[in-house]
């Protein structure tokens, strides 16, 4: 008792067989295959993005002294 053996696993399979028919498992096979696919095309097509040469990276520069503190600040203005 407890453990399924092959005769469990055949009533199983027909019992989803006579549920759901086979075209419907079938559609589903094929909308799983179409999503495996789609997957694996948007990863290579980040692979072929990150081996694009990036743009070099922009700095800014900033060596000036900090201003006056500004007296509005944390204030809520009405």
């Amino acid at each position: 008792m407890g453990s399924l053996s092959i005769w469990h696993w055949i009533v199983v399979i027909a019992v989803v067989l006579l549920l759901f028919g086979r075209g419907k498992i079938s559609d589903l096979m094929g909308d799983v295959a179409q999503g495996i696919k789609a997957f694996k095309k948007g990863m290579q097509d980040d692979d072929k993005t990150a081996e694009k040469p990036a743009e070099p990276v922009k700095t800014i520069d900033h060596n000036a002294a900090p201003s006056a503190a500004r007296s509005d600040v944390g204030s809520k203005a009405v």
